[in-house]
């Protein structure tokens, strides 16, 4: 599960985020291309953009679902 205390800065403001154990792996800019994108410096991804319709709330919780190192949280 993904550690609220261990988020990256640079995720948009909101529920969603991926914390500091993310490995850049790929798969949740796959999954919910609208909401992800890798960080500025290279090393992780982050939240780009809050979902606001229910298509992408779906396709972040696919995203956290899929995370092979558990990264995406939404309970911030």
């Amino acid at each position: 599960m993904a550690d609220i205390n261990n988020v990256w800065e640079d995720n948009a403001p909101g529920t969603w985020y991926v914390d500091k154990n993310c490995i850049l792996c790929g798969l949740c800019k796959d999954v919910a291309s609208a909401n992800f994108k890798d960080a500025d410096s290279g090393d992780h991804a982050i939240v780009s953009k809050q979902p606001d319709t229910d298509e992408e709330n779906k396709a972040c919780q696919d995203a956290m679902e899929q995370c092979p190192v558990e990264s995406i949280g939404n309970d911030r």
